[in-house]
């Protein structure tokens, strides 16, 4: 049985990874940590929100005696590590908050491991893993080979250089303490519990009121999209065979333009309407509701500064090594995403009016 820490675990990809590792290890203990910040709340842990292996903290990874009471009480063996800001457009406007919890809020989490793990006359078994992201590469043109393990760190926003800093820590920590750590640099996911203000559920949102679709630039721009229980998988198999000190680049295998994905999600929508009434009358701003399409509400605007032309992600050595392979076809998970928003209707209107509050 292990006692895991997870921490941003009311967010988008930690909540997620907190429902995928109490359903497949029900034995483990978990105790999840989150400051509930705007892209963080309760509700996205709803459904486990009563199982006894559960343990909820709101803090902030930052405060690093809080982490160290959290280690010792709960007699923590491991940690994962989602809790970050994440928007590359948030950290243009304002970068603080991105060095603080990026960097300063890993090095607080790295330090009161080493002093719990490791600062004693007997270290404990233990593992630290940490989740990155494909932005520390930088941007790939549209014949470059995907990013590997040995691509060298490149990151063009603020975000992706916090991320960044960040990633050395966790290498430092492992290289000079002996920290066993490891690392994985994801391509963009995307599935349930995903925060409005990203591009899917912005757009399926906007789709569903009638709404135009901002699209940076000339929508060229490419990404690699990773259904969020495949990340959530990836980064188990890391875990448990893994080697310490290793990095693991966990991808979908699935390059698509954002026009192509707006346009594709546009179609999905499109024919969600075209068989549920009940969807015309709950959405009547929604063009697929007045029988257009809803692609008549793409819309270009000025692409924002920096922006990264393409990440690509290769997936080979998670794959050859410890049998990675992603199960969800973009199709089908942007069908899932679709179906998860349309049934959860209250979930995105509260957080959209600025009316949810954390609790039940």
């Amino acid at each position: 049985m292990r006692k895991v820490l997870i921490t941003g675990a009311a967010g988008f990809i930690g909540a997620n990874f907190t429902h995928y590792w109490l359903k497949k290890y029900p034995a483990d203990k978990v105790v999840a940590l989150d400051v509930l910040t705007y892209a963080g709340n309760t509700w996205n842990l709803h459904d486990v929100w009563n199982e006894p292996a559960l343990t909820f903290v709101k803090g902030d990874i930052c405060d690093q005696a809080l982490i160290e009471q959290l280690l010792t009480e709960h007699g923590i063996d491991t940690i994962v590590h989602f809790a970050a800001e994440s928007h590359v457009d948030r950290s243009i406007t304002g970068p603080d908050a991105f060095i603080n919890t990026n960097i300063i809020g890993t090095h607080s989490l790295l330090k009161a491991a080493k002093a719990f793990w490791l600062d004693k006359e007997e270290p404990l078994a233990h593992h630290f893993h940490h989740v990155s992201t494909d932005e520390v590469y930088g941007t790939l043109e549209p014949d470059d080979p995907a990013f590997s393990e040995l691509t060298p760190y490149a990151p063009n926003s603020p975000y992706a250089a916090s991320k960044a800093a960040s990633d050395h820590l966790v290498r430092s920590y492992h290289h000079t303490y002996g920290l066993r750590v490891t690392t994985s640099n994801c391509s963009n996911n995307y599935g349930p519990y995903h925060f409005p203000e990203k591009l899917i559920p912005l757009c399926l949102l906007n789709i569903l009121h009638g709404k135009p679709l901002p699209i940076y630039g000339n929508g060229l721009q490419i990404r690699d999209w990773l259904y969020v229980d495949d990340h959530a998988r990836g980064i188990d198999l890391v875990i448990n065979k893994g080697e310490p000190g290793e990095t693991y680049n966990v991808g979908g295998n699935n390059e698509w333009t954002n026009i192509d994905v707006v346009k594709l999600l546009c179609q999905l929508v499109d024919g969600f309407f075209a068989t549920d009434e009940e969807l015309r009358i709950r959405f009547p701003q929604c063009p697929a509701a007045k029988g257009s399409a809803s692609t008549s509400l793409i819309t270009y605007v000025t692409d924002r500064p920096g922006h990264d032309t393409r990440y690509a992600i290769n997936a080979e050595k998670i794959m050859s090594q410890l049998g990675y392979e992603p199960k969800v076809g973009f199709a089908d998970g942007l069908t899932r995403t679709v179906q998860w928003y349309l049934d959860n209707q209250q979930w995105w209107e509260k957080i959209q009016d600025g009316t949810y509050k954390n609790g039940f």
